[in-house]
């Protein structure tokens, strides 16, 4: 008898030896099946975990579900990502250096106005890469997990500052893209193992929050609004735990909402408005998280 049917023998009697061919090895053998039939070419011959026609079909939705919500959360498991410091904010705030070029262009003087908007956020653009550099510096380890991993929506603008930031700390940093008509793409600081796309939004967002331990929101538009004010809901509610959630732009926040108004209306508590904290810099984010948790840093 040779060596190799000795060790054969000797995995099958082995009692914690997996006894059935993995998935992937069945997949292998099944691609290698020379057999070419009218049965074995239809597509109800292949195996179900690889037709991608068949888990694309409307009833598959569920599963569909199941794996955006798995796929992510085993990644970073493996990556050691115990919590997240998220930055949410707009994909249009120009970066300091484009500022006074975005102002060159021969524009209507309605539309140079709104440049002008933008260009004066651009200092955001600054906080948001100074708060996740200043932060990925730290590198909090707790229970061997890497603790604040910088978490952004992996777009262009404050999204780009926050993994450009973690990227010039030497750190990694974690992009949540989603799926969109028009053409977009990750920024290209963020880690390519931890860059995921989304079909779900709804999936999208909750792995902005699973492992949130804070939140930073800068100035934004309608998905900025949505996902601050799904946090501040949640929160409210009682459906998740208080966590520091800091508001950068005071004076934007305040032209755009009137939360003073809502409290003053009776459909918010006056309260509700100490579930955020006004910041304007990244020092005075990281003193309201590091105030919040206790943490000597």
């Amino acid at each position: 008898m040779s060596e190799r049917d000795d060790e054969t023998i000797g995995n099958e009697r082995d009692l914690v030896d997996r006894k059935f061919y993995p998935a992937e090895q069945e997949a292998d053998f099944a691609e290698k099946n020379p057999l070419i039939t009218p049965q074995t070419q239809h597509p109800a011959y292949r195996l179900a975990f690889r037709d991608t026609e068949f888990l694309l079909r409307e009833e598959l939705r569920p599963m569909r579900f199941q794996l955006e919500l798995m796929k992510t959360e085993m990644l970073l498991d493996e990556a050691r990502v115990g919590s997240t410091l998220v930055m949410y904010g707009s994909a249009r705030i120009p970066p300091p250096e484009a500022a006074e070029t975005a102002l060159d262009n021969d524009l209507p003087e309605e539309r140079k106005q709104v440049v002008r908007n933008l260009v004066a956020k651009s200092k955001y653009y600054a906080e948001a890469f100074n708060l996740a550099k200043m932060v990925s510096e730290k590198s909090i380890i707790e229970d061997g997990k890497r603790q604040f991993v910088i978490c952004s929506g992996g777009g262009p603008s404050i999204m780009e500052a926050a993994n450009k930031g973690a990227s010039e700390a030497g750190a990694e940093s974690i992009g949540l893209n989603i799926v969109l008509p028009h053409e977009q793409a990750p920024n290209p600081y963020v880690t390519p193992y931890l860059s995921f796309q989304f079909h779900y939004f709804a999936l999208r967002k909750m792995h902005f929050l699973l492992r949130a331990r804070a939140v930073a929101v800068f100035p934004g538009g309608f998905g900025t609004f949505d996902e601050f004010f799904e946090l501040l809901t949640l929160i409210q509610t009682g459906k998740m735990k208080p966590i520091p959630i800091m508001l950068f732009g005071k004076d934007f926040w305040n032209r755009v909402i009137d939360f003073e108004a809502l409290a003053d209306e009776g459909t918010i508590n006056h309260d509700d408005l100490k579930l955020f904290h006004w910041c304007e810099t990244a020092e005075d984010a990281w003193k309201h998280i590091a105030e919040f948790y206790e943490l000597q840093w």
